[in-house]
């Protein structure tokens, strides 16, 4: 299926270019829709599901060329559909539950991970011990069983016959910085091994501490950058900070995250090497949790 998220922005970028072009304001198109302001600059800002009727009266009012009107009510149609991740509502913490509307349509996904694990590829044990840690921060704005549930289905998903080709680059110090007990941090690297070593659509890179990263700008968060099958669906990327997820749209804001993950990868060890330095960690951490 196509991303909703992503068609929804997709939606709000036509609809507003198709308005400008004809030279109407937002309060005219409200006036002759017979709907609020409120609700056009909603739709022109993706920050609702779309109404296809109301859409279809909007495209009205502008008179685009048949094929143009019959393709953005497809847009429409793909911007309102429910994903499973729906049916969660915030139990699943509203965060992720973005991250799974935009895999659900991803060709690629190209992600750095510089202080924690993608949730796409965390076990249970793993996320369960996160969910102590958010604890002692105060009040969960999700339910831990609902999440892990949820986590499930994502990575059922992901990995699903219609999932997205995964290549991440993981900082050394996600894997040496032990926020959760040692035997939970070990078997959850050994879990990174066994995904990437059978699923041939996940590629995984360390980055070294000690590497060293030419020609620009050092990442200051972790980001992933989606790319979709339609090319109309342009690339975003995503930086993850303590209370947000940044979305980036614009072609010049994404291809600065494109430079800076080429510059990452260049610095990583390869695929084979970076599986053997999970395991030989993962090792050292089972031998000092038993000791």
């Amino acid at each position: 299926m196509s991303s909703p998220f992503v068609r929804r922005r997709r939606l709000a970028t036509d609809l507003r270019t198709l308005r400008e072009q004809r030279g109407l304001t937002a309060d005219d198109v409200a006036g002759r829709i017979y709907r609020s302001r409120m609700m056009i600059s909603k739709l022109e800002n993706a920050r609702c599901r779309p109404d296809i009727g109301v859409v279809m009266k909007f495209l009205d009012v502008l008179e685009p060329p048949a094929d143009q009107y019959q393709n953005i009510v497809t847009i429409a149609r793909d911007a309102a559909e429910r994903g499973w991740w729906d049916a969660y509502g915030d139990t699943m913490g509203a965060r992720q539950r973005m991250y799974a509307d935009i895999e659900s349509g991803a060709a690629t996904i190209r992600g750095y991970n510089q202080f924690g694990l993608p949730g796409i590829l965390q076990t249970p044990r793993f996320a369960l011990a996160l969910v102590e840690l958010d604890k002692a921060d105060g009040p969960l704005a999700y339910h831990p069983d609902r999440m892990l549930e949820a986590r499930l289905r994502r990575q059922e998903a992901g990995f699903g016959p219609s999932g997205p080709n995964y290549e991440l680059v993981l900082d050394e110090f996600v894997i040496r910085r032990l926020a959760v007990p040692t035997d939970v941090m070990g078997a959850q690297l050994m879990h990174l091994v066994e995904t990437a070593t059978a699923e041939p659509r996940l590629t995984i890179h360390v980055l070294p501490i000690n590497a060293r990263i030419e020609g620009g700008f050092l990442a200051r968060s972790t980001f992933a950058i989606y790319t979709f099958p339609d090319p109309q669906d342009h690339p975003i990327a995503i930086a993850d900070t303590v209370n947000a997820d940044l979305v980036h749209t614009e072609t010049s804001e994404v291809t600065r995250y494109v430079e800076l993950y080429k510059r990452l990868r260049t610095a990583s060890l390869s695929p084979v090497r970076s599986l053997t330095f999970l395991e030989d960690v993962a090792n050292e951490l089972r031998d000092l949790a038993g000791s």
